[in-house]
C-alpha cells in the first residue's frame, strides 16, 4: 500500500531556537516542529515532510519576515548541498548553540553532575577551514529546482562535488565551495572539465559502473598539497593522461595519488594507494612537531583549531613531567606526542596499523623518545597483561571514534584506575553515555567545546575527569 503523501502548510511560525542535529525548532498547537534552514527569530511558512504524534518536521517554503539575527548565505549552494547549514546563523550564536548541544547530551539527557560548561571555543577560520575534502563522481548529478531534466545537454548530466543528504546516489555538482583554500576549487573544476571533454565515463552509483570514480584534496597549512584519483577499473592510457594533465596544470601538486577501486563503497582505507608522481607524504607542523601525512592518514581536519583542541587535551591532563599517559584511540599519534614534553612515558593505541606505523614515524623524526604506540583492536589490545607489561597509567586520554567506547574498554579502564582522564569526543551523546559508566569513579571538573565544524552542528567536546577519593568502609 502506497503511503499516503502529507499535504499541510503552517502558515506565520515564529521560530524560538536552535534544536539538535542543525534544524531549528517552534511550537504550533502545543506540538513540537522542526525546521531545516530556519533562524531564531524567523516568521516562515512551512510545509510539513513528517508527522508523529508528539512531533513535526518541515522545510521552509516562504520566508514572510526575516529574523535580524537572519545572516545572508555566503555559498551558492546553501540549501541544497547538505554541508554548512546554519550559514544564516551569526557565528556567535552557533557558538552557543553548540555549547547548548552539549549542556543537552551531558545534563539534561544524560543527567551527569558537571560543573558550569564553559563557552564554546570558536574557530580562528569559520570558511577555507578543512584540509581534506572528498568530492564524488556522478553520471547523473542532481537536478535542481527548476531544470527540466529534458533539456538538458548530455554534457551537463555529470556532476563531481558531495552526496546530496538522506540519497546514498545522488551527487551535488559543485561549483564553488568555501571549505578549503584554493586550489581545491580550480582542481576539482579542471578534473571534470577534462573528463568530460575527453569523453570519460563518470561513475553510475547505483549501477556500479563508470571510469572515474571520486577524488581527495588534502592540504597543509605550509603549501602541502596531495591529490588521490580513484578509479572503477584500470583503463591506463586514460588514467595516464588525465594524471599528467593534472600534474601539467597544477604543478604545485607535491603528492599525486591514484587508486583502482572496484568495490561497491568508496573508501579507500583497505585500498592500494599508489603514487604517480611527487612525495609520497605531504606535512603539518603543530609546535615545532611535524606531522607526515600519506593517503590514508587521519588528521584533524581543522589545522588550527587541532592546536587549540590538544591544548585543551593537554591543560586538562595537569601533567608535571613524572606520569605515565596511556592515549587511546591515538590515530597518527598527535595528542600523545602533543602531550610528551610534560610526561615521563606515553602509551598509544590504535587500531589502524597504518596510522600506528604514521606515529612511529613521526616520533622518531620529531626526537621523541617516550613514546610508544601499539596496534589492533581495543578491547584486545588494553588488558590488564598489557597494562602490567608497560605499567599502570597516572593519566589516560580517549579520543574514541563517534560510537565511544566499548564497555570491555571501559572495564579496564575503571580497573586501572588512573588520577585523572580527558575524554575527548566528536559526539556528546555516546561521551554522556560513556561517562555514566565512568562516573561510578570519576567525578566530571571541567567541560569544554570546541567548534572543529563552523557553520555545522558538529561539536568536539573535552571533558576533564578525577577520580573521586575512597569512602572508607563502614
Amino acid at each position: 500500500m502506497a503511503r499516503k503523501k502529507l499535504d499541510m502548510v503552517l502558515e506565520n511560525v515564529t521560530i524560538e531556537s536552535v534544536a539538535a542535529e542543525g534544524k531549528a525548532v517552534a511550537h504550533v498547537d502545543s506540538m513540537v516542529l522542526f525546521v531545516e534552514f530556519a533562524v531564531p527569530g524567523d516568521i516562515v511558512d512551512v510545509r510539513v515532510t513528517k508527522k508523529k504524534s508528539n512531533y513535526m518536521e518541515g522545510r521552509v517554503i516562504r520566508l514572510v519576515k526575516p529574523s535580524p539575527h537572519r545572516l545572508e548565505p555566503f555559498c551558492p549552494h546553501f540549501g541544497t548541498c547538505g554541508g554548512c547549514r546554519w550559514q544564516p546563523l551569526p557565528y556567535p550564536m552557533q557558538l552557543e548553540a553548540k555549547r547548548r548541544q552539549v549542556y543537552d547530551q551531558l545534563v539534561r539527557i544524560g543527567h551527569l553532575e558537571v560543573p558550569e560548561i564553559r563557552p564554546t571555543l570558536p574557530s580562528e577560520r569559520t570558511e577555507y577551514y578543512r584540509n581534506k575534502l572528498e568530492f564524488s563522481a556522478s553520471s547523473k548529478r542532481w537536478i535542481l529546482t527548476g531544470e527540466d531534466p529534458e533539456t538538458i545537454p548530455p554534457e551537463d548530466l555529470p556532476g563531481l562535488g558531495f552526496h546530496v543528504g538522506k540519497f546514498f546516489d545522488k551527487v551535488l555538482d559543485i561549483k564553488e565551495c568555501h571549505l578549503q583554500k584554493e586550489p581545491s576549487n580550480a582542481i576539482r573544476l579542471m578534473v571534470k572539465r577534462f573528463c568530460i571533454q575527453n569523453g570519460y565515463e563518470f561513475f553510475d552509483i547505483r549501477e556500479n559502473r563508470g571510469f572515474f570514480r571520486n577524488m581527495f584534496v588534502r592540504t597543509t597549512e605550509n603549501g602541502g598539497l596531495m591529490v588521490i584519483m580513484c578509479f572503477f577499473h584500470e583503463d591506463r592510457p586514460r588514467r595516464e593522461a588525465l594524471l599528467d594533465a593534472l600534474a601539467a596544470e597544477f604543478p604545485e601538486i607535491t603528492s599525486l595519488y591514484y587508486v583502482i577501486n572496484t568495490k561497491l563503497n568508496d573508501s579507500i582505507s583497505d585500498q592500494e594507494c599508489i603514487l604517480y608522481k611527487g612525495s609520497g607524504a605531504i606535512y603539518e607542523e603543530m609546535e615545532g612537531l611535524r606531522f607526515k601525512i600519506g593517503p590514508k592518514s587521519f588528521y584533524q581536519t581543522n589545522s588550527l583549531q587541532a592546536r587549540n583542541l590538544y591544548g585543551v587535551a593537554r591543560d586538562f591532563a595537569a601533567l608535571t613531567g613524572t606520569e605515565t599517559v596511556y592515549d587511546l584511540y591515538t590515530g597518527t599519534g598527535t595528542i600523545a606526542q602533543f602531550v610528551s614534553g610534560k610526561a615521563a612515558k606515553v602509551i598509544g593505541i590504535e587500531y589502524v596499523p597504518e596510522a600506528i606505523m604514521d606515529a612511529r614515524e613521526n616520533a622518531a623524526a620529531n626526537g621523541i623518545g617516550n613514546c610508544t604506540f601499539f596496534a589492533g583492536d581495543m578491547k584486545e589490545v588494553l588488558t590488564p597483561e598489557f597494562i602490567a607489561r608497560n605499567g599502570k597509567p597516572d593519566v589516560i586520554i580517549l579520543d574514541p571514534p563517534r560510537a565511544g567506547i566499548h564497555p570491555d574498554v571501559a572495564k579496564v579502564i575503571l580497573d586501572a584506575s588512573p588520577e585523572r582522564m580527558v575524554y575527548v569526543s566528536c559526539n556528546p551523546a555516546s561521551q554522556a553515555r560513556d561517562l555514566a559508566i565512568l562516573s561510578s569513579k570519576y567525578e566530571i571538573t571541567a567541560v569544554q567545546p570546541v567548534d572543529m565544524f563552523p557553520h555545522t552542528q558538529h561539536v568536539e567536546n573535552v571533558c576533564a575527569l578525577r577520580r573521586k577519593p575512597l569512602t572508607p568502609d563502614v
